[in-house]
């Protein structure tokens, strides 16, 4: 598609960190530093992608509820930021359309589906018989336009995929997207409608090999799930793990089954982990990655709720720190989807946001913000890059830390050595894909849905603070 890259000399696999764990420093410290992080390497910034950015303003007029953590007016905040950078000069900016019924049952079980499309707070009463099934609850409630939100934001990323599959973008940005909790039967985690994984179906039509990678803060269970016995589709998941941690999954021997084993890559991070020791272990981890997997294709999930700060997070991470995740996958110049996902302290999301579209357009930012209607949510220093570091105590040592990158290396390096699995060059036949993939699915389910819903009850759940207005303001950051 005649895209231009660069020559890239990789970091060390050896990690290490000259950084004093649980050290404190501000984003615009850790920014001025990135020099130093990519193991002396020179990297000659002359890839120029084409971007397309999806925004639909009805999207941030969602409301989960007032005392919900998932503020959906985060993509308004955002998109006005985008803007008025004059960001929108350097990228295709485009209105997309809403995901079809068909579309999502690409995915999504038909009785789901129909029970989305038909509850809304008016009758939910007369429906609460269904709410077990379907996991609905705190974390997940009934909400007015919930599925007009969910056809948004899966639409935006379905029509991302095709554009990258068109070669009229080299990156697409769907900020509305990243919800990576839900499951082919029910929401999870404030998510409904699994849009990664529609997306990801999209990109397996023409690429023979998809790269998942997230920085959320959570497990990517639902997208891990869906492709956990295909070996087109590695899943590569930074997060907290502890095991009673949301969603309790994302352990470091969860590597897939069938033909995806060892195609599900999971980092468990601990409380507090900090800029340098984040990005040395993903730069580390990722370019084991790209070399071994080399995907046709990456969908980047930038989940905002792993800086520190977050009402739901425990992670030290600055913006600049979050946002230097994305410049690194940007360099290796393949086809990328950028999303969304978690993030609840909303004028750092929105921040965070900005910052990484112009990563991917190849604009720096300055730290003032520009002037918005919504200016006062980011009140008192007005700054892109504010201090977020230190509220939480670093528990992941550096004897952890190079225990865990030997394990994924090791991982990675018997993928590569392993006779019987071996690489598809050309797609198969998407249908059957599907269709196997949903008689797996029906026989899982079908031995697992009593004792899901016994213990529903004492599903593990988000801890949330409670809110008394959307306008999410306080002074813890």
């Amino acid at each position: 598609m005649g895209r231009r890259k660069e020559n890239i000399t990789y970091p060390s696999t050896t990690f290490s960190t000259s950084v004093r764990e649980g050290s404190v420093g501000s984003g615009l410290e850790f920014a001025s530093s990135l020099s130093g992080l990519d193991g002396g390497t020179n990297v000659v910034e002359h890839y120029r992608p084409r971007v397309a950015y999806y925004m639909r303003e009805q999207a941030g007029n969602f409301h989960y509820g007032k005392q919900h953590p998932m503020k959906p007016h985060r993509l308004t905040l955002t998109n006005h930021l985008v803007l008025n950078y004059g960001l929108h000069k350097f990228m295709d900016v485009f209105e997309p359309r809403r995901a079809t019924e068909e579309e999502i049952r690409e995915f999504h079980a038909e009785d789901y589906i129909d029970f989305l499309k038909r509850v809304t707070p008016e009758n939910q009463e007369q429906m609460r018989a269904c709410f077990s099934d379907f996991n609905i609850g705190d974390d997940c409630p009934i909400f007015d336009g919930m599925w007009d939100f969910c056809s948004i934001y899966s639409g935006a990323s379905i029509e991302a995929a095709r554009k990258l599959i068109s070669g009229s973008a080299d990156i697409a940005v769907n900020w509305m997207g990243g919800l990576h909790h839900a499951k082919k039967y029910e929401p999870s985690g404030f998510c409904y409608v699994n849009d990664i994984v529609l997306a990801i179906l999209q990109l397996l039509r023409y690429y023979p090999r998809v790269l998942y990678v997230d920085i959320d803060i959570h497990h990517g269970d639902g997208v891990q799930e869906a492709f956990y016995t295909t070996d087109r589709v590695m899943t590569c998941s930074f997060h907290k793990y502890n095991g009673d941690f949301f969603p309790g999954t994302g352990a470091i021997d969860e590597m897939g089954s069938g033909l995806g084993k060892f195609f599900a890559v999971n980092v468990p991070l601990q409380d507090g982990i900090d800029d340098r020791s984040y990005t040395q272990l993903f730069k580390t981890v990722m370019t084991a990655v790209m070399e071994t997997f080399k995907p046709g294709a990456i969908v980047l999930q930038c989940g905002a709720d792993s800086l520190g700060l977050d009402r739901l997070g425990v992670f030290n991470l600055s913006i600049a720190a979050h946002g230097e995740c994305v410049r690194f996958m940007r360099r290796f110049g393949v086809p990328m989807m950028v999303i969304g996902g978690g993030g609840y302290t909303i004028r750092n999301v929105a921040r965070c946001w900005t910052y990484e579209t112009g990563i991917v357009c190849g604009t720096e930012l300055p730290s003032e913000l520009p002037s918005t209607v919504y200016s006062e949510f980011f009140a008192p220093d007005y700054s892109l890059h504010p201090q977020l570091s230190g509220r939480v105590v670093n528990h992941n040592s550096r004897a952890y830390l190079n225990a865990l990158t030997a394990r994924i290396l090791e991982q990675l390096r018997y993928l590569k050595g392993a006779p019987s699995v071996q690489m598809q060059e050309a797609p198969p036949d998407i249908q059957g894909f599907l269709e196997d993939q949903e008689r797996h699915d029906k026989d899982v389910h079908s031995d697992r849905n009593k004792e899901e819903k016994d213990e529903r009850a004492s599903r593990r759940e988000h801890i949330a603070e409670l809110y008394e207005s959307d306008r999410d303001q306080d002074d813890d950051g």
